[in-house]
């Protein structure tokens, strides 16, 4: 056991990332049953059907299972009061201020976890009380940090400048990865993309079809005027490019952007005009699996590659 495996009370420290339009009550529960932590990513539901999911996965699972709430979702405190009303007892929490909402979740008997991108946040996430950190490097799928510090130098950075646990994320997608996550400091391993092609994931078959012939490269970080984010190459983001590359304002390229663009690609199927957010681990993935399988494999692999690593020698 370590730090990660005891807080959420789980047999391996690996998350399944909260991811929008993905990580349904499915993947969380097949997830949470397999030995991992689900989490059922609220940023692309109403309260309501938040409320449906999560009732759903106490029915598939006994196992953890969390809720991945984006802060800056417009209806934030209707989502809270669901979680709260459900006995959800894990939040990770993103994209927003930490102290808003921590004590008042850990009041509720809530562990809760914030999503970062760099040490300055990472220190006011740990001033706001939070049980761990996620540390995530622009290597990572959907909105990504605006200073593109990847993985392997965030973490270690991260890891220096916080006493609570830290889950490492962005380009982690196999066990070797997972071990090299915590060579440089982690005690644990959030998963996104991996996740995102397994056969629980609610993405559209077209999206997970897209996610395993992407190859190194198919993969860009756009729209750093608004909020930076790591999408599929296709059509869409080719309008995007030409646009930033004419110098494209903020609102110009909110407009471009339009609504729902994200649920056009990845839950919709839309391949050339929607959004298609995975990460640079995609390269890696060649094939849909069940999400049991792929955790199975990912501790397969982490202790093979430890071993390995034991027996080096100079």
């Amino acid at each position: 056991m370590n730090t990660i495996t005891q807080l959420f009370n789980i047999p391996y420290p690996i998350i399944q990332a909260g991811m929008i339009w993905c990580s349904g009550w499915e993947l969380a529960s097949a997830v949470s049953n397999a030995g991992g932590l689900g989490l059922i990513g609220s940023g692309s539901m109403y309260p309501d059907v938040l409320r449906t999911h999560i009732q759903k996965c106490k029915a598939a699972t006994d196992k953890p299972f969390g809720v991945n709430v984006p802060l800056i979702y417009p209806q934030i405190d209707d989502h809270i009061k669901v979680i709260i009303d459900e006995g959800v007892k894990i939040v990770f929490s993103s994209a927003g201020n930490p102290k808003k909402y921590t004590s008042y979740l850990k009041e509720h008997g809530i562990k809760v976890v914030h999503v970062v991108a760099g040490v300055k946040f990472a220190l006011k996430a740990q001033e706001a009380g939070v049980d761990a950190i996620v540390a995530e490097g622009f290597e990572a799928g959907g909105h990504n940090g605006a200073d593109e510090t990847t993985t392997m130098v965030l973490i270690p950075q991260v890891r220096k400048a916080i006493d609570i646990p830290l889950i490492a994320a962005g380009g982690i997608g196999t066990g070797r990865a997972m071990l090299a996550a915590m060579a440089l400091g982690a005690d644990g391993v959030q998963i996104g993309s991996r996740f995102a092609a397994s056969s629980e994931s609610s993405g559209h078959d077209h999206f997970k079809k897209a996610i395993i012939e992407a190859s190194e490269g198919s993969t860009r970080l756009v729209l750093k005027k608004l909020v930076p984010v790591r999408l599929i190459r296709n059509k869409f983001y080719e309008k995007v490019k030409e646009a930033e590359d004419k110098g494209a304002s903020r609102e110009e390229l909110m407009e471009l952007l339009g609504r729902a663009r994200a649920k056009k690609g990845m839950f919709e199927g839309d391949l050339e005009e929607g959004e298609l957010e995975i990460g640079q681990v995609s390269g890696l993935i060649h094939e849909v699996k069940p999400a049991a399988l792929i955790l199975k494999e990912i501790m397969e692999e982490f202790n093979i590659a430890k071993k390995e690593v034991c027996q080096l020698s100079f």
